[in-house]
């Protein structure tokens, strides 16, 4: 499972065996959340935010981590995702100990 952030305690990844749509997880100390990429004409026109099915929810201020980073790196996460899945690359791991906002 290919780590892609860690900001501020919060782990941003892919799962290995993942599908599409597009999208990340973000986990801290067993919680888990979703992120949703929706691609138009090559853009991320919006992300859904939403719970990991079997998994307790971030906490608030995860939550608040976990969606400042995956709006700031939108493009990029999908850029990730098409060098793992699609060209099968490695992906290295960022870790990011300034606040985005």
């Amino acid at each position: 499972m290919p780590k892609l952030y860690e900001y501020f305690g919060l782990i941003v990844m892919f799962y290995a065996n993942e599908h599409e749509p597009v999208h990340v997880h973000g986990k801290c100390q067993g919680r888990e959340a979703r992120a949703e990429l929706v691609v138009v004409n090559g853009e991320v026109v919006e992300v859904r935010y939403g719970a990991t099915p079997g998994r307790p929810s971030l906490s608030a201020q995860e939550m608040r981590y976990f969606e400042e980073l995956v709006s700031a790196r939108a493009n990029e996460i999908v850029a990730k995702w098409i060098d793992f899945f699609v060209l099968h690359k490695t992906v290295r791991p960022e870790h990011i100990t300034r606040r985005l906002k």
